[in-house]
């Protein structure tokens, strides 16, 4: 397992790792996460973070780089509280075979942790208020969670439009993944063949725009790079992204892409990423009044926008959200 130390720490955020039972293919297993929070304080409100495909809950809060970057330290500096999970497969939580990791699953595990939110044991505050926050794949199950169990206030969606770009997914898949036991850096892990990984130098292509990233960030991305089983990345992106499930979400939805973003953006993928009203008015199909949807794009950042140099503006722009819609 890849090891995660923590980005330079805060003097006014306080993080600690925390593990929680969840439902597992064949009986009970663990979901590790980070809890970031102001220190000496404890909000009544948190978001619940969802990494995205070969990444785990580093993506929220990268090791090796300016604190800057970390959208955990970030809001708790700002008096808000975050749970990053690692989901099954990857991180410090329980590694299963890939093939039971089925959205469905996946959907289950995140609404078990949103309970345990609720019920004081993540960090001993019983949370009244749980906004989840879905990065690309995790947005997929993200919304299937949202639409299923009805159980959250708010939902974040970014990395994510309901029409991919295909072709770009196709070559990326072809020519930047491979199986997990054929990686320098996760071949330890004896993982079985449907786990798959990003190729070395892969990353900086399918993720960011180099205009507006660091190739620092670049290479702590590489180094804590995780795992993801293809049957489920699968099911993600036919019920997940693809198909309508967001028009089951009752509660405020804000989305938020980087206009750069060549997996989810641009000509091939039928969405016109230039700008937050073209984005919302193609996107506003997918979502039914209840979510009262709001769009957001960062200029001149690739995929991974939560990483690139201007993440500050979609942090804001999150914050304001949330204290518009929840006062938290």
């Amino acid at each position: 397992m890849t090891s995660l130390t923590p980005a330079a720490n805060a003097s006014a955020v306080q993080c600690s790792i925390t593990t929680v039972p969840v439902t597992g293919p064949s009986g009970t297993a663990t979901m590790s996460g980070q809890l970031c929070k102001p220190a000496g304080e404890n909000p009544t409100s948190i978001q619940l973070l969802v990494h995205g495909g070969t990444y785990n809950r580093a993506y929220w809060d990268m090791p090796g780089v300016p604190e800057s970057y970390s959208y955990q330290r970030n809001m708790a500096q700002e008096g808000r509280a975050t749970f990053a999970v690692d989901r099954l497969g990857t991180g410090a939580s329980t590694r299963p075979p890939s093939l039971p990791l089925l959205i469905s699953l996946e959907a289950k595990n995140l609404h078990e942790v949103v309970q345990h939110l609720r019920a004081g044991h993540v960090g001993g505050t019983a949370y009244q208020k749980v906004v989840i926050v879905g990065h690309s794949v995790g947005s997929g199950i993200v919304a299937a969670e949202a639409a299923t169990y009805k159980d959250v206030d708010g939902v974040v969606l970014s990395g994510m439009t309901h029409l991919p770009n295909v072709p770009a997914l196709t070559l990326g898949a072809a020519l930047g993944l491979q199986p997990v036991f054929l990686d320098n850096v996760l071949a330890h892990l004896g993982s079985d063949p449907l786990y798959f990984t990003t190729r070395p130098g892969a990353r900086a292509g399918l993720f960011y725009d180099m205009d507006d990233a660091e190739q620092l960030v670049v290479d702590a991305d590489e180094a804590t790079k995780d795992q993801i089983s293809v049957p489920g990345m699968g099911t993600v992106a036919v019920f997940g992204i693809v198909l309508p499930t967001t028009l089951g979400i009752d509660v405020p939805v804000f989305n938020a892409v980087g206009t750069n973003d060549v997996l989810f953006c641009g000509l091939l993928a039928l969405r016109d990423c230039s700008n937050a009203n073209n984005l919302r008015a193609q996107e506003a199909l997918y979502y039914s009044p209840a979510a009262q949807l709001q769009t957001y794009v960062l200029p001149g950042a690739g995929h991974s926008l939560a990483l690139h140099r201007n993440a500050e503006d979609y942090r804001d722009a999150t914050r304001t959200w949330l204290n518009t819609k929840f006062g938290m």
